[in-house]
């Protein structure tokens, strides 16, 4: 399974030992973690989970695989700048968004608008007008953030991929 895990490059202090403690124990229960594989938000929740022995993806907004942080193993080359949001909401079975600014949020947007679903620690509010509810699962802490991405994820339909007739319409 894997997660995928958004946040700032510019994170707190705070946000940086959230991160790194999600990192562990996604890694610990057996999930890969993908990230946009730059600094803050990224390295600490690559750190955590290289910690505990688990595998990392870093979707990468050049063309250059040493602009990724020490802790990704898998760096992905996209050359499309923030574009690649997408792609990082759209690897994880589920999110997780710690902290974070406008990047982040365009994230969060991505997700929810693609049914990607998205556990919030410590992050963005967002509500919509004339409906209720926020579509963020929030979480207290890094181990309930992780039960409820893992969760999310496996109650998730797999959705089949687009036959060539959809991708003409």
């Amino acid at each position: 399974m894997i997660i995928s895990v958004i946040g700032s490059s510019a994170a707190t202090a705070e946000q940086a030992d959230l991160a790194w403690e999600v990192g562990r124990l996604l890694a610990s229960r057996g999930a890969t973690v993908a990230c946009g594989g730059l600094g803050g938000v990224m390295e600490a929740v690559c750190g955590g989970a290289r910690s505990a022995g688990g595998t990392t993806v870093g979707v990468l907004p050049g063309s250059d695989p040493s602009i990724a942080n020490v802790h990704v193993d898998i760096p992905v080359c996209t050359g499309i700048g923030y574009a690649r949001n997408v792609i990082v909401v759209k690897t994880g079975g589920s999110v997780i968004a710690i902290g974070g600014a406008f990047g982040t949020l365009s994230e969060i947007g991505h997700a929810l608008a693609e049914g990607v679903p998205v556990v919030g620690l410590d992050t963005w509010e967002i509500s919509q007008p004339g409906v209720l509810g926020d579509p963020i699962r929030r979480a207290r802490d890094p181990e309930e953030a992780v039960e409820l991405a893992l969760a999310a994820a496996r109650e998730r339909p797999s959705r089949p991929a687009p036959t060539a007739e959809e991708l003409r319409s």
